[in-house]
């Protein structure tokens, strides 16, 4: 159920933000008419999330009868769910800084065409999260007991992640954005390895890869299913006691190398003879997010040089650096007074 939850928080508060931006644009840009056409779009990509969602269930327990070719289903949409969840992180932490500026650029294009391209802006802005949410909360909730909780998680993760974009959005109330996306970024991926983990075991059952009898460890005496914090492991990185020799690698392999890609931030060095002062402000750390949607998302999704003031630590260094004076604007040695004319 956390894994859910986390899932359904922070694919819900990327959509909430997008919607957040086009809202305060049309609002600020005195086009409250074009409201309506953008919660259209909104809704019409959730409806086709949802619909999503419900064909991959319906294909797996109705479609497919052989238990060899469901299984075979099961392992290929877990693999393509681990590659969304890591193409979305990697993205997301590439393009943030200019995600604010790009939508207000479609949303005014759309404004020039008509409330239909409106509309349709809203829904593509807004579809992608709802199929990677779909996509993932399926491969999530492979092998565990449906018995409603998962859902419920995602849901409650879905509402959190409003409740937070409208405080963001109508409230004084500042979050760090960038820590935010950072920690659920790095829990994400050890869900998405969990989630490959449990893909190897599904092409396993289904004899295309070999070992399913080969075990790499027992361990039911530590990780006693019956114990909570056996569960949390299992529920939320697929960590079980009797793993495969296959799965342990795949988890491995996928885990350690994308977590270190993930957090692996290079330093950058000042340019020969400017100050360490003067050094490129992208890395400096963002301290909260404004109350408003647009500077919410501005304060992580803008280069820190052109934040407005207060909205990063490297807003507060002098405007006037050893690196942006002119190279006459040293001072020069005073030359002494002319001697006085002799009577």
């Amino acid at each position: 159920m956390l894994a859910t939850y986390l899932i359904g928080l922070r694919e819900g508060l990327e959509a909430t933000l997008v919607v957040s931006i086009l809202i305060a644009f049309l609002v600020k840009s005195q086009r409250k008419d074009r409201l309506p056409q953008v919660w259209l779009g909104v809704g019409a990509a959730v409806v086709l999330s949802v619909l999503f969602g419900w064909l991959l269930s319906y294909t797996q327990t109705t479609l497919l009868r052989n238990y060899d070719d469901r299984e075979l289903f099961e392992a290929v949409t877990s693999i393509a769910a681990v590659v969304f969840v890591t193409w979305m992180i990697f993205w997301m932490r590439r393009a943030a800084r200019g995600i604010a500026g790009d939508l207000r650029n479609k949303l005014n294009d759309a404004l020039a065409v008509g409330s239909f391209a409106v509309l349709i802006m809203a829904f593509l802005a807004v579809v992608r999260e709802g199929l990677e949410t779909s996509m993932i909360f399926y491969a999530a909730v492979q092998g565990a007991d449906v018995n409603g909780g998962p859902l419920y998680a995602l849901l409650g993760g879905i509402a959190t992640s409003v409740v937070i974009g409208y405080l963001l959005f109508a409230t004084a109330v500042r979050i760090n954005l960038a820590v935010f996306f950072t920690w659920t970024g790095a829990l994400l991926i050890l869900v998405a390895a969990g989630i490959f983990k449990y893909g190897v075991h599904d092409l396993q059952e289904s004899g295309v890869l070999p070992g399913i009898n080969h075990i790499a460890f027992h361990a039911a005496g530590v990780l006693d299913p019956s114990t909570w914090y056996a569960a949390l492991l299992s529920g939320m990185f697929n960590i079980t006691a009797e793993p495969t020799v296959l799965e342990v690698v795949a988890w491995v392999a996928y885990g350690v190398p994308v977590l270190v890609l993930f957090l692996w931030r290079p330093r950058r060095t000042a340019a020969p003879g400017v100050p360490s002062t003067s050094a490129p402000a992208a890395d400096a750390p963002t301290t909260s997010a404004p109350a408003n949607a647009e500077s919410a998302t501005g304060a992580t999704t803008t280069p820190a040089a052109t934040a407005e003031p207060g909205t990063t630590a490297a807003s507060a260094e002098p405007t006037t650096s050893a690196a942006a004076l002119p190279a006459h604007s040293e001072p020069q040695p005073q030359s002494a007074p002319a001697p006085a004319p002799q009577q």
